[in-house]
């Protein structure tokens, strides 16, 4: 089992902690070199494949706070579909695409916990509620110096909590 990342959502869809352990980069294909077929269309007259400028380009690596945001976009979107699919009984836990597996838990208090793994990790649920109840709860709600909100983004600074998850993280793999 392989753990990429991991962040932490509150109820003002601010993210207030992320950590990275491993990242899963693709190769990025230099310009002469594609892997990708060439359709005869997409081939110019002299069998060079044609410039398509800046609007194909995109950046290799996304930022931290971009990367949030669309964790955020994702769990929100597909938390929405199935209630409505589902009914209010249901509830997301994960999503798998072939690259990852999202794995999601929210607190009562509307806290969002995501784990992203390898595809192949069982369902995280329990690990994201004790990552909550263990370390969140223990380190950051009871830390009399913690905010209880954190207005614009400012996130968890707390060092035994970022001690902690790294142990706990690595003892499940």
């Amino acid at each position: 089992m392989v753990v990429y990342s991991f962040y932490i959502f509150d109820r003002h869809t601010e993210c207030i902690y992320s950590r990275l352990w491993a990242r899963q980069d693709r190769p990025v294909s230099s310009g002469g070199t594609s892997t990708r077929p060439i359709s005869d269309s997409s081939v110019a007259s002299n069998g060079i494949a044609p410039d398509l400028g800046p609007a194909r380009a995109r950046p290799a690596r996304l930022s931290a706070q971009d990367d949030a945001k669309l964790i955020f976009g994702t769990i929100f979107s597909l938390r929405n579909m199935v209630r409505k699919l589902g009914g209010p009984e249901d509830s997301f836990i994960s999503f798998r695409t072939g690259q990852y597996k999202l794995h999601y838990y929210e607190t009562p208090t509307s806290i969002k916990f995501v784990m992203l793994t390898d595809t192949q990790t069982l369902n995280m649920r329990n690990v994201l509620h004790q990552i909550y109840v263990n370390l969140y709860v223990e380190f950051v709600v009871k830390n009399p110096l913690s905010p209880v909100e954190h207005p614009g983004g400012e996130g968890v600074a707390n060092e035994l909590f970022e001690l902690a998850l790294d142990q706990f993280v690595k003892g499940v793999l």
